[in-house]
């Protein structure tokens, strides 16, 4: 329970910190977008080093995934993984909806932080960019943490740097997201547009992730 508690933590820490920083640094003007791909990559990292003993840090489910999908846990415990996750989405959310009802500060994105389709030409290709950014980053992820070719522990810096390249390409196309629990939590509170279109932060990853199990399965078979 400590770990499906932990990725609970986690992943509130993660939307909260990430899509607060999107909500009121702005993300439409380089200083904004650079700012907020930081704050996703260093609030994965400082995570990694808090929680990482516990529960390996995931705080997404498309990485826990792909890490079931290579035999590196249960089925079971990807489960309790993935609802520890989606309950710290929730809410963050849930608080990110607070904040902009109290603070004085406006929500620069218009939205809390939640993704969207439009600026990638559509639905066809939000899925798209989200699927091979998903692919990059967790492929690093297990390479990075793999038993015996992995980073040691240099992974968890590895991961955040790789996640802030990653938000660097994709914010202005989807807002980016390559974590489904970082979708769900935000665009549950904001409704609209961004819960009608949340199935593709879903999808996108998850087949991102498939595939880069797929990948890392035979780059680090002997």
């Amino acid at each position: 329970m400590k770990k499906y508690i932990a990725e609970c933590i986690g992943t509130f820490v993660l939307t909260l910190l990430g899509c607060g920083t999107a909500m009121f640094l702005g993300c439409n003007t380089p200083a904004g977008v650079v700012g907020t791909a930081i704050a996703f990559g260093l609030t994965v990292i400082a995570m990694a080093y808090t929680i990482g003993n516990i529960s390996g840090c995931h705080i997404n489910p498309a990485i826990t995934l792909a890490v079931a999908l290579s035999g590196r846990m249960t089925w079971k415990d990807a489960c309790g993984y993935w609802c520890g996750q989606i309950i710290g989405g929730i809410i963050a959310g849930a608080v990110l909806l607070l904040l902009s009802n109290v603070v004085s500060a406006p929500d620069l994105t218009g939205g809390l932080g939640t993704n969207g389709v439009a600026n990638a030409g559509g639905v066809g290709g939000a899925l798209l960019v989200e699927c091979l950014a998903t692919f990059i980053f967790v492929l690093v992820v297990l390479g990075s943490t793999d038993a015996k070719k992995g980073a040691g522990n240099l992974a968890g810096l590895a991961i955040g740097l790789t996640l802030v390249l990653v938000h660097l390409v994709c914010i202005n196309l989807t807002g980016t997201s390559v974590n489904p629990a970082r979708s769900i939590g935000p665009a549950l509170f904001n409704g609209g547009e961004s819960l009608a279109n949340v199935w593709v932060f879903i999808v996108g990853p998850c087949a991102g992730a498939a595939l880069s199990a797929l990948v890392w399965k035979y780059l680090a078979k002997e």
